[in-house]
């Protein structure tokens, strides 16, 4: 009777083990579920065959969320990369798991193009990447700098409203401007007196245009999926495509314009002893020279520095500025309202000036909706787990890249009534408490977290005052009333396509220019 109970007592307990083992395999397997996965992968290139040169990505990618859900896998050759678009999968990202996604993925175009792990952007999370960007915020980007750089602000915001208005005297009151290339003037003057204390003549200076090129250029590239970083025995494939010579080129060049600059202050401060730091590259010298870094050494931090800071200025202050005068020109309605409130708040017998931004809300919420629209980069730079984790439920393993589609986001018809129109009255109202510097993730137009974009202070300044004194000092239309074309160029930056010709005529008093 004993023994026969033994035998009982066993086998309950084998059934209990063998569900209790069931039970918990099922559990452990629905932890590491994996995210779903976009069809149309291949041996080998996995899905690279459907992200071609020439596609818009942030599109190519919206069009797989609405197939596969905010959050899903493609595969870049045989490496996993998660594309989200929804802003709760983004706040568990950049809250409780943005240490794990701190760092950078190996990008070979910017090895050749730059200088790899020493650009700020593109640094791994490690004491060299927080040592650079504390470096940055010092010099350059703390509010603190960004106030004493306010001269530099104005002059040249003013230099542009005098070149347009000269124009129009030219034309006899109403000048047929093309305001893209005249903003990428702009900019490119601003972030280089603000780097290496100079400025071009936009008319006749043939640098300027080569580092408005180069730049054009690297951020084109720079969008693009290399086969050679995502299955080096296949990178034969980008030499014989001749994107590792192109790559190469631009390199080069961008080499050439940053050396330069390098090494004329270099040769100033010995020559003239300058002292303190006058421009950022000066400031950059001068740190250097404290920490004792070898001069290679030295000259390189700087360039790769410098040239982070112009891919991250010129581009994205041109791009935002460029869609925020097409959206205006397409619904004149919105431009009228603005100049009310400029009228309002100004007056049309001064120039506006920084501090009247805060009392311009409409104008504020203008370019947050062109940044919800039109991000400077509508993929963020991807990011890499650096170890297993769940997201969303999902199970994440370490090496996957992270990219969040900013464009799909922005366009949530959860969060945003009439997603795709331009209305800014949105963010007068509804969405009235919305800041685009990284805390609500439903708008997110420079990153969030430790890798967020830190020039959001510079770049809004000047945003802020180059709209507001741009439609102060003119009225704005288009040629033969037509509507501006709103298509897109390819790239990690995403210009508008085509040429942006707007007729200006000035709408304040001749002193005033």
């Amino acid at each position: 009777m004993e023994f026969a109970i033994q035998i009982i007592l066993t086998i309950l307990f084998t059934i209990i083990a063998g569900i209790s083992l069931s039970v918990n395999v099922r559990d452990k397997k629905q932890r590491r579920r994996a995210p779903p996965e976009a069809a149309g992968a291949l041996p080998l290139l996995g899905h690279l065959h459907l992200l071609g040169t020439d596609q818009l990505l942030h599109r190519t990618f919206g069009d797989m969320a609405d197939k596969y859900g905010p959050m899903f896998l493609v595969r870049l050759a045989t490496h996993p990369a998660l594309v989200v678009s929804n802003w709760e999968v983004a706040k568990q990202l950049f809250t409780t798991n943005d240490l794990n996604f701190s760092t950078r993925p190996r990008s070979l175009a910017v090895e050749l193009m730059g200088y790899g792990d020493k650009m700020l952007g593109n640094a791994p999370y490690g004491p060299y990447w927080r040592n650079i960007r504390k470096l940055a915020r010092v010099k350059l980007l703390s509010s603190h700098r960004v106030e004493l750089l306010r001269h530099v602000r104005d002059t040249e915001v003013n230099c542009f409203i005098k070149e347009l208005y000269e124009q129009t005297l030219k034309s006899r009151g109403v000048a047929v401007v093309e305001m893209k290339e005249r903003i990428g003037y702009l900019t490119t003057n601003l972030i280089v007196r603000t780097l290496a204390g100079k400025r071009y003549n936009s008319e006749t200076d043939d640098e300027l245009r080569r580092c408005r090129d180069v730049v054009a250029a690297f951020f084109r590239m720079a969008g693009l999926p290399l086969v050679s970083d995502f299955a080096p025995f296949l990178g034969w494939i980008d030499v014989l495509t001749g994107k590792i010579s192109k790559l190469k080129r631009i390199g080069k060049e961008c080499d050439n314009i940053v050396g330069r600059w390098v090494k004329e202050h270099r040769e100033k401060r010995l020559g003239e002893n300058i002292k303190g730091d006058q421009d950022f590259i000066y400031g950059m010298l001068s740190l250097m020279d404290d920490d004792s870094v070898p001069i290679e050494e030295a000259d390189t931090r700087i360039k790769a520095t410098c040239l982070t800071l112009i891919l991250g200025g010129i581009d994205a202050n041109a791009i935002t500025l460029t869609w925020a005068v097409s959206l205006l020109l397409n619904n004149h309605h919105v431009l009228k309202k603005a100049q009310d409130e400029l009228d309002f708040h100004v007056g049309k017998h001064r120039q506006v000036q920084e501090s009247d931004i805060n009392n311009l809300v409409y104008l504020q919420a203008i370019l947050k909706e062109t940044l919800r629209l039109h991000p400077p980069a509508p993929l963020s730079a991807p990011r890499e787990a650096m170890e297993d984790c769940t997201i969303a439920g999902f199970h994440v393993p370490a090496g996957t890249h992270l990219v969040l589609n900013l464009w799909k986001l922005h366009r949530d018809p959860n969060i945003w009534q009439k997603p795709l129109d331009f209305l800014p009255d949105r963010f007068v109202k509804d969405h009235a408490n919305l800041d685009v510097r990284g805390q609500d993730f439903e708008l997110l137009p420079f990153g969030s977290g430790r890798r967020v974009c830190p020039g959001i202070t510079y770049a809004l300044q000047f945003l802020h005052l180059a709209l507001a004194r741009l439609l102060h000092g003119f009225e704005l239309g288009t040629v033969s009333d037509k509507s501006i074309d709103m298509s897109e160029s390819p790239g990690t930056a995403v210009p508008k396509a085509t040429p942006l010709e707007a007729t200006v005529t000035p709408r304040l008093p001749a002193m005033l220019y």
